[in-house]
């Protein structure tokens, strides 16, 4: 199988949604814009947000398995995905990508 590098890209905030729908909370999202997991077989990466980690899964899970091509070439990178996470108020988009084998090494 192989590896998926998950790197957080941007989050986006709806103030006005926040406002109108959502009970005031304390501590909301840990994820911060330049982070990065590496999937190793398809498995959630330590650290990981549950949430986003239920949103991007499915993904994870092809890209690992050497799938891609979502959406009939949706993405200019064929084995990648863009992918936000299911909050409503403050979604976080990653990027989803296999991590290149490194070639054999031949003596």
């Amino acid at each position: 199988m192989k590896r998926v590098r998950i790197t957080a890209i941007r989050q986006t905030v709806y103030p006005d949604l926040m406002a109108k729908y959502e009970n005031p909370i304390e501590h909301t999202c840990d994820v911060r814009e330049g982070q990065q997991w590496i999937s190793i077989d398809g498995k959630c990466p330590e650290g990981m947000c549950p949430a986003a980690w239920y949103s991007m899964r499915e993904f994870v899970e092809s890209l690992a398995r050497g799938e891609g091509n979502f959406y009939d070439g949706w993405m200019q990178n064929p084995m990648s995905a863009m992918i936000s996470c299911n909050d409503g108020f403050r979604p976080f988009s990653f990027y989803l990508e296999v991590i290149p084998s490194a070639p054999p090494i031949t003596h």
